[in-house]
């Protein structure tokens, strides 16, 4: 499963907006899966890399889907 949370929290550390991301050429669609953890190009996540300047651990992380089902579960 994949988890975009690093994303906001390195844009929260850089003070960075989803406003500077669209006027630096990400599209408002991928803002839009983004913010519903769907897929992105490779292209996208490096255009990210580059804006926020990270590597790819700062907008993405993989979880195993059997332990966010369980976490899901619990709450």
């Amino acid at each position: 499963m994949i988890s975009y949370e690093p994303l906001w929290k390195t844009m929260r550390e850089k003070d960075i907006t989803t406003y500077q991301l669209i006027k630096q050429g990400i599209d408002k669609k991928t803002i839009h899966n983004l913010k519903n953890n769907a897929n992105i190009t490779m292209l996208t996540a490096e255009k990210l890399c580059r804006i926020l300047n990270c590597d790819i651990s700062g907008i993405v992380a993989f979880t195993d889907i059997t332990t966010a089902k369980s976490n899901n579960e619990s709450s």
